[in-house]
């Protein structure tokens, strides 16, 4: 990051965005360390419902969340199921 973007405060990049709210709730879980399913996942779903469908089209179905611990690993799965692009006249 340069001097003068970080004066002017240039505006993030909502990727950025994402991946430190990401962050913040992944390391929030670790230090509450409960065993259940973490409760911000309905909500994380609907984010991410919204943001993808500012670019493409897709069903609130097309967009599912998953959450496992195996022993001293958790797994935060996210799968995205985009339409097919339309084929192009040539």
């Amino acid at each position: 990051m340069s001097i003068i973007s970080m004066l002017l405060g240039e505006k993030k990049k909502s990727a950025a965005i994402a991946k430190e709210r990401l962050q913040i709730i992944l390391a929030r879980e670790c230090v509450n360390g409960s065993s259940a399913e973490p409760d911000y996942l309905p909500a994380l779903q609907r984010e991410l419902m919204a943001v993808v469908s500012k670019y493409v089209s897709i069903n609130p179905e097309d967009i599912k969340v998953n959450f496992e611990r195996q022993d001293n690993l958790e797994v935060l799965e996210v799968k995205v199921e985009l339409p097919e692009a339309p084929a192009t006249a040539r």
